[in-house]
């Protein structure tokens, strides 16, 4: 009895080994149809959160890190499933015809451990496809490029604000001028072909200011560029929100584009840290009056300058265009008393000239234009 003991336990022991490792071979087709509606209803699933991440993107979202990896994970499981597939395709041509049994059982127990687990792979892979949220907003781009026509007459301007940009000691700066004189768009050309190139900012913002200056209005234009979230911002009070705004700002080295300012902006109010040598920020404005430059405490204000002659008639005719002004023999002369007419001004000239340009498909150059 002493010897059968042991003998007994080894045969269980086998036994039972056999047979755990017999059901993959028992259950192959069984786990490989499970395996094949498994990986159906993930690909829906699939489908589903795919959907959803697109919509997101077209409205300028970008898809987690999670739900892009889930995604990838997804079509590396559908890969590894249709070889399982493709290999339970192959076994049940190579079975035995009178006996149904498979030829190689330690192919079927291999495919059917493999299927047995990847199964629950899947299972597991599309419990974790529940998001509730698929995409966030992009980060803002630092500076947003603004349209902008080609300019006449604005190079040496727009080198003399670079230098004043460049300058740690000026931290406000003044752009002040007649109405039309160009002052929006030399600070147009100044956030987009310096602010765009260099990296020395974090963050421009443009803010129109016009009249009356509204500290809530600027707020909300500041709080919109800075992503501050909901939380810190709704139902605040103007003070709480300039809090917002200035612990935001405090830590990057900005600049702020304040267009159209008729009267004193209060900056402390709005939030906005005082710009000067040791933030290197700077604020720069535009205005009318140079006692608003001043009432701003701009340590430098430049005047923006109408055009010469010779730069106003030149883009005159640039705006009429090369088919009117040969239309008919006056109209150069026409276009050169236009020009000076509108005193140098750009946005008059441009005004005056396109519409010269547009009565022209009229008028066929029958007759020459009057002012």
């Amino acid at each position: 009895m002493d010897c059968v003991s042991p003998i007994l336990d080894v045969v269980t022991r086998v036994w039972n080994c056999t047979a755990k490792h017999a059901v993959y071979i028992r259950d192959l087709q069984e786990n490989v149809e499970s395996l094949r509606n498994a990986m159906q209803e993930l690909k829906n699933v699939y489908e589903d959160v795919k959907g959803r991440v697109e919509l997101e993107e077209q409205r300028q979202m970008k898809r987690t890190n999670e739900v892009d990896g889930w995604l990838h994970s997804v079509l590396a499981m559908e890969l590894e499933v249709n070889e399982i597939l493709e290999k339970r395709d192959q076994e049940i041509q190579k079975k035995c015809p009178e006996t149904c049994c498979p030829r190689n059982c330690r192919s079927s127990y291999k495919l059917g451990k493999k299927a047995s687990k990847k199964l629950g792979a899947v299972t597991e892979l599309r419990s974790k496809g529940r998001f509730d949220v698929v995409a966030d907003g992009l980060p803002q781009a630092p500076v947003d490029e603004r349209p902008m026509e080609k300019t006449v007459g604005l190079d040496l301007m727009f080198t003399e604000v670079c230098r004043c940009i460049q300058d740690e000691e000026l931290g406000i700066i003044g752009l002040y001028g007649m109405g039309g004189a160009g002052k929006t768009t030399l600070m147009t050309k100044v956030n987009n072909e310096y602010f765009k190139t260099c990296n020395d900012f974090e963050v421009a913002i443009w803010v129109v200011v016009s009249r009356p200056a509204s500290v809530e209005k600027v707020q909300e234009v500041i709080r919109n560029k800075l992503d501050i979230p909901d939380n810190r911002w709704r139902n605040r009070t103007e003070d709480e929100k300039a809090i917002a705004i200035f612990n935001v700002l405090k830590a990057k080295r900005f600049v702020m584009l304040l267009d159209d300012v008729w009267e004193r902006l209060d900056l402390q109010k709005v939030g906005v840290p005082y710009p000067n040598s040791q933030n290197k920020s700077k604020v720069i404005l535009t205005t009318r009056s140079l006692d608003v430059c001043r009432d701003m405490e701009a340590q430098k204000s430049i005047k923006v300058e109408c055009l010469t002659e010779e730069e106003a008639i030149n883009l005159f005719k640039e705006k009429v265009g090369e088919t009117t002004l040969n239309s008919h023999p006056d109209i150069p002369q026409f276009a050169e008393i236009a020009a000076k007419e509108c005193k140098g001004l750009p946005l008059a000239l441009i005004t005056i000239g396109e519409l010269w340009s547009a009565r022209a498909h009229h008028k066929n150059g029958s007759e020459p234009y009057k002012c």
